[in-house]
């Protein structure tokens, strides 16, 4: 266990790191900042404070699919760093490899998989061929920006400009940093 002396209190470190794991939980898990707090014996106000101080964004959750790319590690990063939640990032080999030795009804299984993953976002950006972002389109009910990164079919790695990426992302988070 870890302790800190504070003045005449001794802070054991666990205690705080679990409870506060055990309220974000709660609150993920549907539970009001009230209901919460009167389950824990905390004040409803510390729960909301604790959840402004590690807010990263507000609002819904955002997906994003992005193959067959070159640089997979910076658009995952960039995404990360955004706050999208579900991510599909493929380069073509990996792409190739989703299909390869599976059965047709084991890649239909993996391609509803993926749909039922980003339809659980509210807005998804697509950044493929024109095909595949049509299709991402029709498929997914939520708000869809497609951006082409090449004719179809896409054969080879497409390099995808993470600046261009960055400014589509940093649009939906601005305004919930007081940035914009």
């Amino acid at each position: 266990m870890e302790f800190i002396r504070i003045g005449e209190k001794l802070v054991n470190l666990q205690k705080i790191d679990k409870t506060v794991r055990r309220i974000l939980q709660l609150r993920s898990s549907g539970m009001s900042q009230q209901e919460v707090a009167a389950k824990l014996q905390v004040d409803r106000t510390f729960i909301s404070r604790l959840e402004s101080l590690g807010n990263v964004r507000r609002g819904g959750r955002m997906g994003m699919m992005a193959f067959p790319v070159s640089n997979k590690e910076e658009l995952l990063a960039l995404a990360d760093r955004y706050g999208v939640e579900k991510k599909l990032i493929l380069s073509n080999q990996e792409r190739w490899q989703l299909i390869q030795h599976k059965s047709g009804i084991d890649f239909l299984h993996a391609v509803f998989k993926i749909i039922e993953d980003l339809r659980q976002c509210d807005t998804v950006f697509v950044f493929c061929s024109a095909k595949w972002n049509r299709l991402a389109s029709a498929l997914l009910d939520n708000e869809v920006y497609t951006v082409e990164i090449g004719k179809s079919p896409i054969n080879t790695d497409v390099y995808v400009d993470p600046q261009k990426v960055e400014s589509i992302l940093k649009q939906f988070v601005e305004d919930d940093r007081g940035e914009g």
